[in-house]
């Protein structure tokens, strides 16, 4: 019998789309059509309140944000979708009645590959918060045709394949041929009649492709619009027909380069100008579309700081500060200080890094080629700045034939944000400690959050329906409701609920992601999961060597009172990043010896998924136990992993670094495994000469671990793959993996000790539970909305 009153319509929708957009009988069709049909249902069902928001922002002339990103790591939609619109009982009905497994079909969709890590997911729980609270937003990217990569693993190495998630049809955009805009490169500038005129010398088109985001409960959503590049002249057929096939080709080469990998190696020159070129793309294409639809509306420019906010996600869009003052002087006629007034009233950059290498940089040379009006934009910028405000001369956005883009940012931005409360104060008193002099109340903090919708709701169903049992379903709207949890942490039924929810979600990682790498993870043993990009400050390779110690000491004690447990990597490495892929090759290879050895196999294994993307990460969340946050203190912007491993009842063991001094600071100090140096003494430590070699050489655990990668115990007997990664831990070691390791290790032993004590373990995840809802999205979006947009939701 039927419960739910809708699931006979959405059966009938479904068979709708699946014999008239499919054109397939339910008797011949896929589980590849089925989903395109359900997909295509759960879109129709968006589309009324989609334009239902975009109708109600125009009319109440609403100020809108957008928000530029060269990233939006969105993972599938429709499970999402599903959640956030209320559907997923009558969706179980409907599929069940036609025979259907839901999870099946959720499996089927590919992830977008639009994305690599923190910075895009960050970006897609945004646009999922804008919605749900009702803030008008448009997010901006690339539409990505092969995203990153996908990541395999052979003889342990990284290997990377183009993604081809865009092979097969993407149900849930719309094209916008009619927003289409043309986007320049290099050519010339002349003076002309008083003003300034960029004649390009080579040129695409940018087109919009829209995806709409909903929202919680389905009744607002915005929209996400990607670029795609297409040629400005399809074919030069005289070059065609006179046989120069190649060359008659080359505009359609050029457009289809610039939307078809994220972040290509910018190791070469040629490298380097199609990054900067992509960057333009996306910045170009939606400041023209900006001023487009603020012209359609109000027609006057001065009032653009009260209608429009631009926030610019990283350095990867800074270039904006230059185009829309180019836009505003040379295509409306500003003046510069006009121009320059309206575009910092508009702008605001957030901030996500401290690593000089990570705020980038272009060459004069470079930049001058490929945007030549820009960098005399630039360089104005940077006199009329020096002129304002007396600077030092060390300080500034063009120095050494370099230009700075963090500097540019945020000397064009009216807000500038940290993303935690410890990142914003390094903000101030680091990276841009000269302009913070000079600016004092430019920059805010907004300390990161994920949604709840996603990463609690959808991620882990067992754990969520546990919450509405005990407190109500209030708090997927509300993160905060989550403390009415406290009171249950001592209660030994709730304990045991929470329990059963975990060993479910690891019972069932253990069949399958890790049950296909061929181990047999045992799902009471500790689930030890660190998975983020790899990089040496996120000290990956602190943790495989921890791995190598405790190895040793089971092989020397195998009959002692170890505690089992299953250390889970995932993360991909940048293809010109060779440490990095060094770091991967060595816990694969570790992975193998360890998990093949019979004396120690109860007790550890290594387990390392290759491809790891938002999807595998809905399954790896919910079942950690013990949540990795171990970066070098002072590196690490704020992280958003941390938040939705602590939001799932993985305790987490981790330096004062990021959001982690956040999360210490509301689940407890007691609930959370510290370790390691603080930032302070991990700048000291690093200036220290010899610091490296001196912590080596005071832990044997560490001097044995290292030894053994060194003699090939892990590499056929052949230490010669890691001979630089091994030079550069004794004698060089900036990310303070030495240093570190023997607070690590004794940690780690912490955690081994509170682990056997089940019920109290389960009462400190029920406490990181209770006291998560701080890291909401919507608490980050609501600071942003009040401390630099200065926009507001929008009524119905």
């Amino acid at each position: 019998m039927t419960r739910h009153p809708f699931s006979q319509d959405l059966r009938d929708r479904i068979l709708y789309h699946l014999t008239r957009t499919q054109g397939r009988e339910p008797e011949a069709a896929t589980i590849f059509d089925w989903r395109l049909a359900v997909s295509h249902t759960v879109r129709d069902l968006m589309v009324d309140p989609w334009m239902t928001a975009l109708r109600h922002t125009r009319e109440q002339g609403a100020k809108r944000v957008y928000y530029l990103s060269m990233e939006f790591l969105i993972g599938r939609t429709l499970g999402d979708a599903v959640i956030n619109m209320r559907l997923n009982e009558a969706m179980d009905e409907a599929l069940g009645q036609l025979g259907l497994d839901k999870r099946e079909i959720l499996e089927d969709e590919p992830d977008a590959a639009l994305g690599n890590g923190g910075l895009g997911r960050l970006a897609a729980c945004f646009m999922e918060s804008l919605s749900s609270l009702q803030c008008p937003a448009v997010g901006y990217g690339i539409r990505y045709e092969h995203g990153l990569f996908r990541q395999r693993f052979e003889a342990g190495q990284q290997v990377e394949t183009p993604e081809d998630w865009l092979n097969q049809p993407h149900p849930w955009e719309f094209t916008r041929i009619d927003y289409s805009y043309t986007i320049g490169f290099k050519g010339h500038v002349e003076e002309v009649d008083g003003g300034v005129e960029w004649h390009p010398g080579e040129s695409v088109i940018a087109r919009a492709y829209d995806m709409p985001v909903i929202g919680w409960n389905g009744e607002w959503a915005n929209t996400l619009r990607l670029w795609g590049a297409h040629p400005t002249t399809l074919l030069d057929l005289q070059r065609f027909n006179a046989g120069d096939h190649a060359a008659a080709a080359e505009p359609e080469a050029l457009a289809r380069t610039l939307s078809r990998v994220l972040y290509p190696d910018d190791t070469t020159e040629a490298g380097k100008e199609l990054r900067l070129k992509q960057e333009y793309f996306l910045t170009a294409a939606a400041l023209q579309d900006i001023l487009r639809r603020f012209l359609s509306e109000h027609g006057d420019l001065r009032l653009l700081p009260g209608k429009v906010a631009i926030q610019l996600n990283d350095t990867h869009p800074a270039i904006a500060g230059p185009e829309l003052m180019r836009l505003l002087m040379d295509e409306h006629g500003l003046g510069f200080e006009e121009a320059r007034d309206l575009a910092r009233g508009t702008l605001n950059y957030t901030n996500h890094t401290l690593l000089p290498e990570a705020l980038e940089t272009w060459s004069t040379w470079l930049m001058g080629r490929v945007l030549p009006r820009h960098m005399q934009i630039i360089e104005m910028i940077d006199a009329d700045h020096r002129a304002a405000t007396g600077r030092p001369d060390h300080v500034g956005i063009v120095r050494n034939d370099q230009v700075h883009m963090g500097e540019l940012a945020f000397i064009m931005a009216g807000k500038v944000n940290g993303v935690s409360a410890l990142h914003t104060d390094l903000v101030r008193s680091t990276v841009f400690a000269d302009l913070h002099r000079l600016h004092p109340d430019r920059i805010v903090n907004q300390t990161n959050g994920v949604t709840p919708r996603r990463w609690l709701r959808m991620a882990n169903p067992a754990l969520a329906g546990l919450i509405d049992e005990t407190i109500g379903t209030g708090w997927t709207a509300d993160l905060d409701r989550l403390s009415g949890l406290e009171p249950h942490a001592d209660d030994p039924a709730f304990r045991e609920g929470l329990r059963a929810a975990k060993r479910r979600n690891k019972q069932w990682l253990a069949d399958h992601p890790l049950g296909d790498l061929g181990l047999k993870a045992d799902p009471d043993a500790i689930f030890d999961v660190q998975v983020k990009r790899i990089h040496e400050y996120k000290r990956q390779l602190l943790n495989i060597l921890e791995a190598i110690a405790l190895w040793r000491r089971i092989h020397d004690d195998p009959n002692g009172d170890w505690v089992p447990r299953v250390k889970i990597f995932g993360g991909k490495a940048a293809p010109g990043y060779w440490l990095a892929k060094t770091v991967i090759r060595l816990i694969n290879d570790v992975a193998a010896t360890i998990n093949n050895d019979p004396m120690t196999g109860k007790f550890l294994q290594i387990a390392y998924p290759p491809n790891y993307n938002v999807s595998m990460a809905e399954m790896l969340i919910p079942a950690a136990d013990l949540s990795e946050q171990i970066s070098t203190a002072g590196k690490e912007a704020s992280g958003t992993g941390n938040m939705k491993f602590t939001m799932n009842g993985a305790l987490t063991i981790g330096t004062l670094d990021g959001a982690n001094v956040e999360i210490r600071e509301h689940v407890g100090a007691e609930n959370f495994f510290l370790f390691g140096l603080t930032a302070e003494e991990a700048a000291a430590e690093t200036a220290r000469p010899g610091h490296a070699r001196a912590a080596i050489e005071a832990s044997e655990d560490l001097r044995a671990a290292l030894q053994m990668v060194a003699e090939g115990r892990f590499s056929g007997g052949q230490g010669d793959p890691y001979f630089a990664l091994l030079d550069r831990t004794w004698n060089d070691d900036p990310f303070l993996v030495a240093s570190d390791f023997g607070a690590y290790f004794a940690a780690q032993r912490r955690v081994d000790a509170a682990y056997r004590d089940q019920a109290e373990w389960d009462r400190m995840a029920a406490l990181n539970i209770a006291r998560s809802g701080y890291f909401s999205s919507d608490r980050t979006i609501r600071g942003y909305m009040a401390d630099i947009w200065r926009a507001g939701p929008v009524g119905g």
